[in-house]
């Protein structure tokens, strides 16, 4: 676990956001007849804390974006032997900063979506009909 603090993950943001925000929206479903029934406001503090999930996946896919290529990652063997190709370029096969980049976008767009469903369960109490 380390190594994806100092390296990053790529695709993390890809997948923490969405299933963060698949969490919150089955959780806020699931939870309404408890918060109605306990009148605690349990939907913005599970929020709070997928928002920080989500955020925690793009950053290190943002880890991964700023990471510098080690020098056995900036080029791919050529067929003749030597090193050719730039492994951040498309024809090197692997687009690890492009993953990481729509990662962090993601996260971002998945954080807002999960605190502006929490920001309506400081709202709205649950008991609504």
């Amino acid at each position: 676990m380390r190594n994806w603090l100092t390296k990053g993950l790529p695709s993390a943001g890809l997948f923490a956001g969405p299933v963060a925000w698949l969490v919150s929206t089955q959780a806020n479903y699931a939870l309404v007849p408890w918060v109605c029934a306990q009148r605690l406001p349990a939907i913005p503090v599970l929020a709070a804390v997928l928002v920080v999930l989500s955020l925690w996946g793009g950053f290190l896919s943002g880890r991964a974006y700023l990471r510098p290529p080690e020098a056995d990652e900036t080029t791919v063997p050529a067929p003749d032997g030597s090193r050719a190709a730039s492994l951040d370029a498309p024809e090197g096969g692997r687009p690890h900063r492009l993953v990481a980049a729509m990662g962090v976008l993601i996260a971002l767009l998945f954080a807002l979506v999960i605190a502006a469903q929490g920001a309506a369960g400081l709202v709205l109490d649950g008991c609504e009909r």
